[in-house]
């Protein structure tokens, strides 16, 4: 099932919640709804839902605009964050819910419900739990349920709010990879709303990035990692570092250190963003700037160091896998030469601090710099 949202507003008293929305979601697709709290994300799930009405623009189903078609007839499952299973029931009829209160000819015989409930159980991975109360599972086997209900219906559309924000790191980990080929067998469109940058990288088709009830941008993993349209959206997917440079011809500089070749529009005044990861010593003949390391952090497989940029006296960080050959240079007071390994470039205003680039923000572009 396919869905278009056409100019999409709502408002909760002064607060604008959402501001002239365009989506086109694609049969089948799995889409993240990213942004911070109060970005708009999941009152645009619950508006495809039917559990909330905008104030302006129309929902498409396929074609057919539902947005004044109340929740009970849009076909549509959803799944809360903290479950909202029936304590009173077992699994089984948790599972089998929406099947029972079905009325006259749709509601299939109590054979065909239970069949229809051992199968999605085994669908979870939850099979032989039917006979067990809630209360008696695992917070990663309560969400499961949760899908399993969801999917009972056959929706059209799958719908999940913050699917595993009540879970652990590790379980939220599993989860993902699990929801990931439970779509893949399904087939059914959906949508998830999460503030987890890793998890919508992860799980997701394409990435709708919200910010202020706005969509700031929509693309595919790497359209939206690899080439982000504004500082505010490179901030939010992923830790950052923002380097004021100046742009002389086909070079930036900081001081007199070449860094980095970049040609573009903008002259003059500049803010680098580059993510911690994308940071290498450089080697002799490399482009790159002088840092002092400040300190040393190993937490694992990454290696992280805070370092102070000779020129600026800023302080920046760098990351890296604990075996690669660069780790061995990073020593409290080692003095080195850093090079960008990709990085993106944003106009600053004359004179600026780093913070003050951000606003108000202007793309000039992205440059891709590989390891030799």
């Amino acid at each position: 099932m396919d869905i278009t949202l056409k100019n999409i507003s709502k408002h909760f008293g002064h607060f604008h919640a959402l501001d002239s929305i365009d989506l086109q979601i694609q049969s089948g697709e799995l889409i993240a709804l990213l942004g911070p709290s109060g970005s708009g994300k999941t009152t645009l799930l619950r508006i495809i839902a039917g559990l909330e009405f905008a104030d302006a623009g129309a929902v498409y189903f396929g074609g057919e605009d539902v947005a004044a078609t109340p929740l009970r007839k849009r076909q549509i499952g959803f799944v809360f964050q903290h479950y909202a299973l029936f304590k009173h029931m077992t699994v089984g009829d948790n599972v089998s819910f929406g099947l029972r209160i079905r009325k006259g000819e749709v509601r299939p015989d109590k054979v065909a419900i239970r069949r229809r409930a051992d199968e999605l159980l085994d669908l979870v991975q939850l099979s032989g739990l039917g006979d067990r109360y809630p209360h008696q599972l695992s917070g990663g086997q309560r969400q499961r349920v949760a899908l399993a209900r969801a999917l009972a219906i056959e929706p059209k559309v799958l719908l999940l709010d913050e699917p595993f924000g009540a879970l652990d790191a590790k379980v939220r980990k599993e989860l993902r990879q699990w929801l990931r080929e439970l779509h893949q067998q399904t087939g059914v469109t959906t949508l998830f709303v999460t503030h987890d940058q890793e998890e919508a990288l992860e799980l997701a088709d394409r990435v709708v990035i919200m910010n202020g009830g706005r969509i700031a941008q929509v693309g595919s993993v790497d359209e939206v990692y690899e080439q982000p349209a504004s500082p505010k959206v490179f901030d939010f997917l992923g830790s950052t570092n923002r380097i004021p440079v100046v742009q002389r011809e086909n070079s930036l500089v900081i001081g007199d250190q070449h860094i980095a070749s970049y040609s573009g529009d903008y002259t003059g005044n500049v803010t680098v963003y580059v993510r911690p990861s994308d940071l290498r010593v450089a080697g002799d003949d490399d482009a790159g700037f002088e840092a002092i390391v400040l300190n040393v952090q190993r937490t694992g497989p990454i290696v992280r160091a805070t370092v102070e940029v000779q020129y600026t006296g800023q302080r920046i960080s760098v990351e890296m896998p604990h075996l690669h050959h660069d780790v061995k240079k990073l020593h409290a007071q080692q003095k080195l030469r850093l090079r960008l390994m990709q990085f993106s470039v944003f106009a600053a205003e004359a004179n600026s601090t780093v913070e003050s680039a951000l606003v108000p923000p202007h793309l000039i572009g992205r440059e891709r710099l590989r390891l030799a």
